[in-house]
């Protein structure tokens, strides 16, 4: 097993962990990702892509649950329907040092369906109670639940009140709402982020009708007020595809949602800090740079310059230099001369 425990941030144990957080998305939030975002906010909780009951049982449990300790707080999110292997994921979870483990119910990909879970288990209150049971029963970490507000064209409010309650009585506390419906058929997973219709009142009369409970809201935010406007009403705020674009938004996270001090990040800082974790990575892991560097393509997004940068790190055909090499390329100015290095960078 892993020390991941040992070294976590010291962050004030009286902060809501769930205010902030940044969402799982699949391809996206893998531990190279998550090492970045920690670098620009100390406090948001970090959560794994959606990693399958069947991954852990029959797969390679290193490469699905190794993480760099300077990641905490960070959550695992488990994909499954059968209460044994969900006890059996969480316990290895809980292991391997992750601060909370979360059940999809809210993924709604052809894909997920034919494994009978995430968005349809909706559906069953019932056996989305008994899964967290079953977690509940086998590790000491917050076993929570992210999951939509209806499924197709289930608009009464009462379907996703009866769901939280239901899985409420059965040991858990704190709930991630995706403020849409998920429509199982008809609607690719992009659609179903972009196509049902954001309705945030449904998530702050959750939050008044269970006082009790942790609800945290998430879908569609991309702004400071935004944020602040659900931070008046529920308890926490997830943000997903804005966190992964524009990823400097984060740096301001800390100070204004958190009131903790300006941590005067620079960009150039921060690409410092990443390069020197892609060489550990090359060193210890032999992870090659270029999977690394593709999270952090949105640093410098909307300044001059920034395609330049953009490119050079993009660009397969520097795959054979050091990463501190490619971020001199991504750093020169362009003019002719630098075109002219990097074609001969190109041909070495």
């Amino acid at each position: 097993m892993t020390g991941n425990r040992v070294d976590k941030p010291l962050i004030n144990q009286q902060l809501n962990p769930w205010r902030m957080s940044v969402a799982p998305m699949m391809d996206w939030t893998d531990r190279h990702c998550r090492y970045f975002h920690r670098l620009l906010t100390q406090h948001a909780l970090l959560y794994t892509e959606m990693v399958t009951t069947g991954a852990l049982l029959h797969g390679d449990v290193e490469r699905h649950l190794r993480f760099d300790a300077a990641e905490h707080p960070v959550a695992l999110q488990l994909g499954g329907s059968e209460p044994a292997d969900l006890a059996h994921s969480a316990r290895l979870g809980e292991q391997w040092g992750y601060d909370e483990i979360n059940l999809n119910c809210g993924c709604p990909s052809e894909r997920v369906q034919r494994g009978a879970f995430g968005a349809c288990l909706m559906n069953e209150p019932q056996l989305v109670a008994d899964c967290v049971k079953a977690m509940v029963d086998v590790v000491d970490v917050p076993v929570t639940v992210k999951h939509r507000i209806g499924i197709d064209k289930i608009e009464d409010y009462a379907f996703v009140r009866d769901f939280v309650g239901t899985v409420a009585d059965a040991g858990c506390s704190v709930f991630i709402v995706h403020a849409r419906n998920a429509w199982l058929k008809g609607l690719s997973p992009k659609e179903n982020r972009e196509i049902p219709p954001l309705r945030y009142d449904v998530v702050g009369q959750l939050k008044q009708e269970f006082p009790h409970l942790t609800i945290a809201i998430n879908g569609g935010f991309a702004t400071d007020d935004a944020v602040l406007a659900q931070l008046d009403r529920v308890d926490g705020v997830m943000v997903g595809r804005e966190a992964y674009h524009n990823p400097w938004w984060l740096a301001r996270w800390d100070s204004a949602f958190y009131g903790a001090p300006d941590r005067a990040l620079t960009r150039e800082g921060v690409e410092e800090a990443m390069v020197e974790y892609m060489e550990r990575e090359a060193t210890q892991h032999g992870t090659h740079w270029y999977s690394v560097a593709r999270h952090m393509l949105g640093l410098r997004s909307g300044l001059p310059g920034a395609r330049r940068w953009r490119q050079a790190w993009s660009d397969h055909r520097l795959k054979h230099l050091p990463a501190r090499e490619v971020m001199q390329l991504a750093r020169t100015k362009p003019s002719r001369v630098v075109q002219t290095d990097v074609v001969d960078a190109v041909q070495v």
